[in-house]
């Protein structure tokens, strides 16, 4: 309980005194924002910040912070440190970064971002990343809550009912302007959310359930390794590169820059909160471990994991109100997902999506795609999303750092982080049952030499786009 409640108030700490430091570094001023300059009616929508707030913490959380983190709980309360730490340092810091540059560019897509600040082909390769990557958001976030639905509802309404509802209403949430159905319902959305966090939480503690204290032990039931497993494994609740691809339809939204710590950061920070909830529920309620994988598999995944843990706590009403939140969180970041391959496929070809029938040009063969790939085992695109999720993440921090760079500030915020990213997706994916499965005495040095080569690259690059952009400017004097 102790470890829990430290690592709580960290959390609230870390956005208070690192995330202001962060947004020091960035340094925000009172310069005209796209939704002002570029407003459309469409995807270019001035908001109130407290509902731009609830948005993005919607986009992000879906089921990736409570499916992700009852999986590492796996590992024992060790994965409290990677929710924690990995929120502070690295992923709120990258949310912030994405979604402040994206302001700066006219709300550009990461894609877009990444083209300006590590060249060309970085740019190409990143907007095939995003759009694979969410499209697989936008069908695990399609899967996960028609099954849940299917477990609230009569037996007639199926499984498959309820996915045809979903994409459904991703057809709609994509194509409408942002404040129509977005904007409007996605804040009582948050509520539920809010609640189910709560109670969770709550009923965890009240109950007498126990939650226990930090050890460094591997308690994984196979003895799968912490490192890179844990760190992929828990993604959106710790960093998460589909955050980069989401920040940047708020940045479109937002009227004034220094509201970015807040919407932001702070957005990541109650995410990280939200899977340190979940985590501390996962082997807290089966008191072991392996108590919590023979529940996985009992329960046919983490969504009967949930629907146990929320029925056993708070009753069948306080249930239905939690599963409402679990269920909201990923349709909400499943259409944003769609809407955010919509816009990075717009900025990759330049076709305006003010005119509706260029929104449906694209909207339509994003979800037909989508529609077939549900027929896929749902557990085999979560490990290609949860490892190209990381990888999305690594590149964006490393654009973060070379604006940073250029921009004559502290770049290490950036740089640290998407060293540590790098290791570990290149690790995870030579280990990786999905990847090349080789051994630890393979994969780790690996890993480490690609951080290194990473990183000496892009000091190469910084090097050298400094040194020319002195010389022009000595050239000019």
């Amino acid at each position: 309980m102790i470890t829990f409640l430290v690592c709580l108030i960290i959390l609230v700490g870390g956005y208070l005194i690192y995330g202001k430091f962060v947004e020091r570094t960035f340094q925000p001023d009172n310069r005209p924002t796209p939704a002002t300059t570029m407003a459309d009616g469409s995807d270019y929508v001035k908001m109130h910040p407290a509902k731009i707030f609830l948005i993005q913490l919607l986009n992000i959380a879906g089921l990736g912070p409570i499916f992700g983190a009852i999986l590492g709980a796996y590992w024992g309360p060790v994965v409290f440190l990677w929710i924690t730490f990995g929120t502070i340092f690295a992923g709120a810091v990258h949310d912030y970064l994405s979604g402040m540059i994206s302001i700066r560019h006219k709300g550009s897509s990461i894609s877009e971002i990444v083209g300006l600040y590590l060249g060309p082909v970085m740019k190409n390769i990143m907007r095939v990343f995003s759009v694979v990557l969410l499209v697989l958001v936008g069908v695990v976030f399609a899967t996960g809550p028609a099954n849940l639905l299917a477990m609230l509802t009569p037996n007639s309404l199926n499984a498959a009912f309820w996915l045809t509802v979903i994409i459904g209403y991703y057809f709609l949430a994509t194509l409408v302007p942002i404040d129509k159905i977005i904007g409007r319902v996605y804040p009582i959305f948050g509520i539920c959310l809010v609640i189910m966090c709560i109670g969770v939480a709550g009923g965890i503690i009240v109950k007498g359930y126990h939650i226990p204290e930090l050890t460094l032990s591997n308690l994984h039931p196979d003895g799968q390794s912490i490192c890179p497993f844990m760190f992929i494994t828990v993604a959106c609740g710790a960093i998460s590169g589909f955050h980069a691809t989401q920040s940047p339809l708020m940045a479109r939204c937002m009227e004034k820059e220094t509201d970015g710590r807040k919407i932001f950061y702070g957005a990541m920070v109650a995410e990280g909160v939200i899977a340190l909830v979940w985590a501390a529920a996962g082997v807290a309620f089966y008191e072991t471990t392996g108590g919590l994988q023979e529940a996985v598999v009992r329960l046919g995944g983490q969504g009967g994991v949930v629907y146990e843990i929320c029925n056993t706590l708070l009753g069948p009403v306080g249930a239905v109100i939690a599963m409402v939140g679990v269920i909201a969180c990923p349709i909400s970041s499943g259409d944003t997902a769609f809407r955010s391959a919509r816009l990075t496929i717009a900025d990759w070809f330049k076709i305006g999506q003010k005119p509706i029938t260029k929104r449906l040009a694209l909207t339509i063969p994003l979800l037909a795609v989508g529609a077939l790939l549900t027929q896929v085992d749902v557990t085999i695109v979560w490990r290609y999303f949860s490892w190209s999720n990381q990888t999305l993440a690594m590149i964006a921090l490393w654009a973060a750092g070379a604006y940073l760079v250029k921009n004559k500030t502290a770049p290490w915020i950036a740089v640290v982080p998407a060293t540590f990213m790098s290791a570990v997706s290149l690790t995870y994916i030579l280990m990786a049952p999905e990847g090349f499965k080789l051994g630890a005495s393979v994969a780790y040095p690996a890993g480490i030499i690609f951080a290194i080569g990473c990183l000496a690259a892009f000091l190469l690059l910084i090097y050298k786009k400094t040194e020319k952009a002195d010389g022009k400017e000595l050239a000019a004097e």
